[in-house]
């Protein structure tokens, strides 16, 4: 018998193959963030050394070095911190008003058939009419303050609300009352155990629509008439060509967006079992 040390013919003594490194598998909302992450910070190279190289007219364009310094700027002349509060409180009462109203109002028409066919026409007309068109006429009704702002934020974002929510009740499953109603549940039962959990799938689709709608009426309410505020700091640097300064009020906007988007994202990961599964 050979022994467990014995050398091949060769002479030489053979080893174990090394162990395969193991492969790091990311989870899908980990990688769905490394590949988002990497993205912007190839973006944003991209965009400082084509502007570094002289590619590109600064008068057309800003880089994210001067933006940056031009923020910080801002912030030390104290401008900035006024417009940032104004902008603030009109999206807060303006988006806010529209959650609260468009969820009411949507829940009635989904659910009242009534209430559809007397609200129908009015939602429909002023779906479909241009809301920058009405800004002319909240500004003659509520001056160039905060509440013609908050008028045209909310105008904008409650009917994002409004129609999703509706839908939502609309899409209930009809099997699932019907056996509930077999079971002697009343519409209160019904409506909160099955109606209002299987719309709110909808509800959170329609508050992220809103949202983006909600930051474009800060901005378009600003943009004719105003004293303060993003929209308004946004107006001015472009009259008089600070392209630096309309980049400041730019990714402000984009970066609120970008934050508050993600938060109604992990609450829509909350209700992520409650949406009808996709067939494979």
């Amino acid at each position: 018998m050979l022994e467990e040390n014995a050398l091949p013919a060769g002479g030489e003594r053979l080893e174990a193959p090394a162990p395969r490194p193991r492969r790091v598998r990311l989870s899908p909302t980990a990688r769905a963030r490394a590949i988002g992450t990497t993205a912007v910070v190839l973006f944003v190279v991209a965009w400082e050394g084509v502007v570094r190289l002289g590619q590109v007219n600064p008068l057309f364009t800003s880089s994210p070095t001067r933006i940056v310094a031009t923020f910080i700027r801002m912030l030390h002349e104290g401008v900035l911190g006024k417009d940032i509060r104004v902008s603030g409180t009109e999206f807060l009462i303006g988006y806010g008003l529209a959650v609260v109203v468009g969820i009411l109002v949507g829940v009635a028409m989904g659910w009242y058939r009534d209430v559809a066919a007397a609200l129908q026409p009015f939602v429909s007309a002023l779906y479909s009419t241009p809301r920058i068109a009405l800004v002319p006429l909240f500004i003659i009704w509520l001056g160039i303050g905060i509440w013609s702002k908050v008028a045209v934020v909310f105008l904008v974002a409650v009917f994002q609300v409004l129609i999703s929510t509706e839908a939502g009740v609309r899409a209930a499953d009809e099997s699932l009352i019907r056996t509930a109603r077999s079971f002697g549940a009343r519409d209160r039962q019904i409506f909160t155990t099955i109606v209002l959990p299987g719309a709110v799938p909808f509800l959170i689709a329609g508050l992220r629509l809103g949202l983006g709608q909600a930051l474009v009426g800060i901005v378009v309410g600003e943009l004719y008439a105003a004293t303060a505020g993003i929209g308004y700091e946004i107006a001015v640097a472009g009259e008089t060509f600070q392209t630096d300064r309309v980049f400041v009020g730019i990714v402000i906007l984009a970066s609120a967006a970008i934050v508050l988007m993600w938060a109604l994202r992990q609450w829509e990961l909350r209700f992520e079992s409650w949406k009808p599964q996709r067939r494979a």
